[in-house]
């Protein structure tokens, strides 16, 4: 991990219009990440162990693996 990017598990880290790499549904086995910026939160809990899930301003929904800014 490095210092520029935080991690997705963590709500707290995560803000409304945060620039963030999730992984969608349909590509957790490879692993490919959707770069965006969070319009919505869908999970209410502070943490989960694979990632806050969140829907993008363009209506994508995965689980934040990292925080960009």
């Amino acid at each position: 991990m490095t210092q520029d990017k935080l991690s997705g598990n963590f709500r707290k880290n995560i803000h409304i219009g945060s620039e963030v790499e999730i992984v969608q549904k349909h590509h957790q086995r490879t692993g490919e990440l959707t770069e965006g910026f969070v319009k919505r939160f869908l999970t209410k809990s502070p943490n989960h162990p694979h990632g806050i899930k969140v829907q993008l301003e363009t209506g994508e929904v995965g689980r934040v693996k990292w925080v960009l800014n």
